[in-house]
């Protein structure tokens, strides 16, 4: 699972790499038309699809470095997996009894309830 997450993280940054690159090739006085500027946004490298399923491309910052390698998932701590569930909204753990919620849940119940009471309050106050 991690692995096709990595995946997409990865296709991701080399799309945002390749958008740069293909704008900062525009140099020089003279002025290109447009057809020949998006002539040249597709002209970027293409990186072999072996080299993307092995490494996250894009997300090496030293100047010597490489880029990290991608891990079998059983590599990687048990929490990240869960960072991947998506969590309930106010609406939904307003509905629920508090008796039958567990701690985290009655946590993010009072911090999404004490964030909607300070924007209600704020907006109120921007309007007087």
């Amino acid at each position: 699972m991690l692995q096709s997450i990595s995946a997409a993280r990865a296709r991701a940054l080399q799309g945002s790499l390749r958008l740069r690159a293909a704008g900062a090739s525009s140099k020089g006085g003279a002025a290109k038309s447009k057809k020949s500027r998006a002539s040249d946004a597709h002209a970027a490298p293409v990186v072999s699809k072996e080299l993307r399923e092995k490494a996250v491309l894009g997300a090496n910052i030293l100047k010597d470095g490489s880029d990290p390698q991608i891990l079998p998932d059983s590599e990687y701590p048990e929490w990240l997996n869960g960072m991947l569930e998506k969590r309930p909204p106010l609406s939904e753990l307003q509905r629920r009894k508090p008796e039958t919620m567990s701690l985290p849940e009655l946590m993010r119940l009072l911090k999404l309830d004490n964030r909607r009471r300070i924007k209600q309050n704020n907006g109120l106050k921007a309007k007087t």
